[in-house]
């Protein structure tokens, strides 16, 4: 204990006088404030709209679809490299969906489990739909 002090240092306690001062930051060299990563400077760069020229019409469309329209009139023009690259982006893009639509199947386990439930509820279904025998007969009165 220090100076009279009912404050005992320890871990996650630390000595007073060493402690940051109030408005103080602990990194004063640290990331700005609204300073931005390079994902997210690329998403809004490749949003940006552009105006093109499309067979006498001009229109607007975003950067990244500009620069996929320049890739693939090159790749058709002949150009090696471009069609690499336009191939290697559409075998990326398969793959992707191939990936996407596999995870959607289910094992053999789900299936049947999913099957049960869907009996369960039907079962149910149909109890709700026909009422109990007793109250299907009239009443002599």
């Amino acid at each position: 204990m220090s100076g009279g002090d009912d404050y005992e240092i320890g871990y996650g306690r630390p000595p007073k006088h060493s402690r940051f001062q109030k408005g103080q930051s602990g990194n004063p060299g640290g990331r700005k404030k609204g300073s931005q990563n390079f994902n997210t400077d690329l998403d809004e760069v490749l949003g940006k709209r552009v105006t093109v020229t499309e067979n006498g019409k001009t229109r607007k469309v975003t950067s990244r679809a500009a620069a996929l329209q320049r890739l693939r009139e090159k790749a058709l023009n002949g150009h090696t490299r471009a069609l690499e690259q336009f191939l290697a982006l559409a075998q990326t893009r398969s793959e992707e969906k191939d990936a996407q639509s596999a995870g959607r199947n289910l094992s053999q386990s789900e299936a049947a489990i999913l099957l049960r439930f869907e009996e369960e509820v039907l079962a149910q279904a149909n109890a709700k739909e026909q009422p109990d025998k007793d109250e299907e007969a009239p009443e002599n009165g």
